[in-house]
């Protein structure tokens, strides 16, 4: 009989695609969630301006320092993916999509701190305020590097409300997007980290490939002056600046 193996017990298989479908419901209910910390948490994002990146990495130009920052990123989400990965084996499936928005999130906090600085290497920082600046670079996470912040529509005239909203929208339809190809792959911590490396790496090229004929030279009066507010948001550099830093 379908379903079972005549004694009325269910067949491996149809479990579990039962633990399937029920996974992949909690999972679109968390990553509801993800967005909004998302959207709520990249104004705090601690971003490293031109002058702290060249400080920090003395003597490398341009195309070495966007080097270094998309390998430091690379090795963050890889530790995130990896956590991923891991959860995919908890003996409760009902905790995996918990877990799985939790390591999104962390992911999402590393790879945007990777765009924003990638713009700052390249002369070419978001215009307006700091929180105008985050969510433009939120916007670019979300269109999977289809754009960069200097080309991002809407984000520095809409009011906050209508922006936090529209952003949302954007970074759920990119989660969901992504997560019947993420589920299949929630088998070990190997395929996990794999999967952040190749997608982290993918993301940078493309923005890269953007901002790089449009670079504006160091020596250049155009380049944005350093910011202000570097210290802010202690919290998150330590759970995920540090990843990214080295």
């Amino acid at each position: 009989m379908a379903g079972g193996d005549g004694n009325g017990t269910a067949r491996p298989e149809g479990r579990a695609r039962r633990v399937t479908r029920a996974t992949v419901r909690g999972a679109r209910r968390a990553l509801g969630l993800a967005a909004d910390a998302i959207v709520d948490n990249a104004p705090r994002i601690p971003v490293r301006d031109l002058a702290t990146l060249r400080g920090q990495f003395p003597g490398l130009g341009p195309e070495e320092l966007a080097d270094k920052l998309v390998a430091g990123a690379v090795k963050g989400t890889s530790g995130v993916g990896a956590g991923v990965g891991a959860a995919s084996m908890l003996p409760v499936p009902p905790a995996m999509p918990a877990e799985l928005a939790g390591e999104v999130l962390g992911v999402a906090m590393i790879e945007i701190k990777l765009l924003a600085e990638l713009h700052e290497v390249y002369g070419l920082r978001a215009p307006g305020s700091k929180a105008q600046r985050a969510y433009a670079y939120v916007s670019v996470w979300a269109s999977d590097g289809g754009h960069t912040a200097n080309r991002a529509k809407g984000v520095h005239t809409l009011l906050g409300s209508e922006l936090a909203k529209q952003l949302r929208q954007q970074v759920l339809k990119r989660l969901i997007r992504n997560l019947p190809v993420l589920v299949p792959f929630l088998v070990g911590a190997a395929a996990g980290a794999y999967m952040n490396r190749r997608d982290t790496r993918r993301l940078a090229a493309r923005v890269r490939a953007d901002l790089r004929p449009r670079q504006i030279p160091w020596d250049s009066s155009a380049i944005p002056a350093q910011s202000a507010g570097r210290t802010e948001s202690s919290a998150l550099t330590s759970r995920w600046g540090d990843r990214v830093d080295r």
